[in-house]
């Protein structure tokens, strides 16, 4: 007992002692930390305040209010532009709890031709930029994309009012519609600037409604990444300017802004990977390009094109190669209508077309779009490359008609041809002394059609004379433009010539 009790008080004793130091442990702690924080309240409190550069403050300031300013000024010109689509599609009867209606139809439908037709209206939303006032009519540009199928056109203003519009005319080849809407209240009207003198690294603003309704009249900034640009949906005939400034599906049709204020493109498509969102990619349609479709459009409802009666292509590195173009830029003639503008003026297939009036072309859709924008009846001078010499055309333009653009039956000479290169001999499977020009596209209708070349034959000879390269199969077909036309040819292991073709 005795040892256990003698057990039982050093334990105790033991206890204790770790017991006080647990607890000065602590008051230790809590002294230490008051007084580090109090003494870091103290060297906060005596370090002074990082001073912001006055001179970079006012740069800063002064940058805010012009971005301040240029949304007061053309957001109120921006609106919404809400269509509604109607499309009538059949159903298959299906079951809604009442075996009657399952037969026979529900009320009001029974007894019509066709009871399983069915109404879908379908809402969509775009921007679009208010552009000109003649009394109480408004006239708004936007993409023809964004009011393509549209039955029913509503232009909403930034003060919440909505207006019935209508189509004054479109241009689906550039993407652009005008809308009209009558108004006896007063809205501002954009100020189009010049998009020729667009560089890049300006700034870019982009305005419009991200996403629908929810985001509507949003701005956001960033700078011009490049211009010139080319491609996009549907095949038009733009070059592009692109912007890093956020812009997403709602904003097709809006304002791309400089930063005086000024209109210098329409926002038009993104290229994106994450399922339609911003990534910094946005193209917008220069207002330039615009501009004249704007005014053809309001002064008589349609849009007249030039026409210059070619189809262009830009060569591949063989052709280039083969046709002595290296270190130019242009575009390639690959077929000329006859009687045609350039017919006339004395344009050729094979002519490589690097200058219009002393404007450099950069590729094919660049030159599309300047024939495109020239005025019917206006003379132009086309500067083109031909057999190692260069020489100017001038060549009168006149207005697109489009059943004379489509008739395949003018193409000269209709068909397509590259140089047979180590690399397609492999990739044809074709013996090494394979010989001739490969045809890679025949039109239909076309001379060369109907004298019965099709694509994959190898031209041997044009008009009786050997064709062993691009050069001479082109000077061949320009010496004949017109007047006959017959092949000689290999189709898989036989060689056979073509019927002529006599104009």
């Amino acid at each position: 007992m005795k040892l256990v009790r003698t057990l039982s008080s050093r334990n105790f004793f033991i206890f204790n002692l770790v017991l006080i130091g647990i607890i000065f442990g602590f008051f230790m702690a809590f002294i230490s930390f008051s007084c580090s924080a109090i003494g870091g309240i103290a060297r906060a409190q005596d370090m002074p305040p990082v001073e912001i550069p006055q001179d970079a403050l006012i740069v800063a300031e002064s940058m805010q209010r012009v971005l301040n300013a240029v949304s007061d000024r053309v957001l109120p010109s921006v609106v919404e532009v809400n269509t509604v689509s109607v499309q009538r599609q059949r159903q298959a009867p299906g079951f809604d709890g009442i075996p009657w209606d399952f037969f026979f139809g529900p009320p009001g439908e029974r007894g019509g031709e066709d009871n399983r037709d069915r109404e879908f209206r379908s809402r969509a939303m775009g921007s679009g930029i208010i552009i000109r006032q003649d009394r109480n009519l408004y006239y708004v540009v936007t993409n023809n994309h964004v009011i393509e199928g549209a039955t029913e056109i509503l232009i909403g203003t930034r003060d919440g009012r909505e207006y019935p519009a209508d189509i004054v005319g479109r241009d689906a080849r550039r993407d652009l519609a005008v809308l009209s809407f009558t108004s006896n209240e007063r809205f501002p009207l954009a100020e189009l600037g010049d998009s020729d003198s667009v560089k890049v690294g300006d700034w870019a603003i982009a305005m419009g409604n991200p996403l629908g309704r929810q985001f509507s009249f949003s701005v956001t900034m960033g700078i011009i990444s490049a211009v010139g640009r080319t491609g996009g949906p549907g095949g038009n005939i733009n070059d592009f300017i692109q912007t890093d400034a956020s812009i997403n599906q709602g904003n097709s049709g809006g304002p791309l802004v400089n930063i005086r204020g000024e209109v210098i493109g329409i926002n038009t498509w993104i290229a994106s990977n994450v399922g339609g969102g911003s990534v910094g990619l946005g193209f917008a349609i220069p207002i330039n390009n615009a501009k004249r479709v704007i005014e053809d459009i309001i002064t008589t409802g349609d849009v007249r094109d030039g026409w210059l009666g070619v189809l262009l292509s830009d060569p591949d590195r063989a052709t280039i190669q083969d046709m002595r173009y290296t270190d130019l830029r242009g575009s390639m003639v690959v077929q000329v209508s006859l009687g045609s503008p350039a017919d006339r003026g004395g344009m050729r297939a094979g002519d490589f077309v690097t200058h219009v009036n002393d404007r450099e072309v950069r590729g094919t859709n660049q030159l599309i779009q300047m024939v495109g924008d020239m005025r019917p009846g206006e003379q132009s001078v086309f500067r083109v490359f031909r057999s190692g010499s260069t020489i100017n055309l001038n060549v009168t333009i006149e207005a697109r008609v489009d059943a004379a653009a489509a008739d395949n039956r003018r193409l000269w000479p209709g068909l397509s041809v590259v140089p047979i290169t180590s690399e397609l001999r492999s990739n044809l499977r074709l013996g090494d002394d394979a010989e001739g020009l490969y045809v890679t596209q025949v039109i239909e209708g076309s001379p060369a059609y109907i004298t019965n070349i099709r694509r994959g034959d190898r031209i041997l000879t044009v008009n009786g004379i050997a064709v062993p390269d691009l050069n001479t199969f082109y000077r061949v077909l320009r010496e004949g433009t017109g007047t006959e036309l017959q092949f000689g040819f290999m189709r898989g292991e036989s060689t056979l010539e073509s019927i002529k073709f006599i104009r």
